[in-house]
């Protein structure tokens, strides 16, 4: 198919509508898994990155989870108001903010554990074809965000 083409404005020629209806099931399909343990999607994604390295300050947290200030603040609040973080002033830097995970928040790591299993069984992928799509995922973002 030739880019410049009337059919390369068909619907199903789109990959970016292939990522945005995949990724609208991915995260349907994480929402009653989820709900299990009172977390929304991105709660699920900011826990996951707080449970391999907090303590973290929030402008890193934003940086690996790819979400600007606006965005993750509100995220955080709800995390410390469901007491599985605690936000706490930098003692190098007082303007900024550090994130730590409290003990109610390690132990919701444990319940989490089946979260993966979970979704890889719904989503029916072998862990081979998964990584290929991650890899391309990742790819695809690093090339768009330059």
């Amino acid at each position: 198919m030739k880019l410049d083409s009337p059919e390369a404005l068909d619907l199903d020629k789109q990959v970016c509508f292939a990522l945005y209806s995949a990724s609208n099931a991915l995260t349907r399909a994480y929402r009653p898994i989820l709900e299990q343990v009172d977390l929304t999607y991105l709660q699920y994604m900011t826990m996951l990155v707080l449970w391999k390295q907090a303590p973290m300050n929030v402008k890193d947290i934003g940086a690996e989870l790819k979400l600007d200030s606006g965005t993750l603040t509100p995220l955080l609040k709800r995390l410390e108001q469901k007491g599985l973080v605690e936000r706490k002033r930098s003692e190098s830097d007082e303007r900024a903010r550090m994130i730590f995970v409290t003990e109610q928040g390690n132990a919701l790591r444990e319940k989490a554990m089946s979260i993966p299993g979970a979704i890889a069984c719904k989503a029916k992928l072998d862990p081979e074809e998964a990584m290929v799509l991650k890899r391309i995922c990742e790819r695809l973002t690093d090339n768009l965000m330059d």
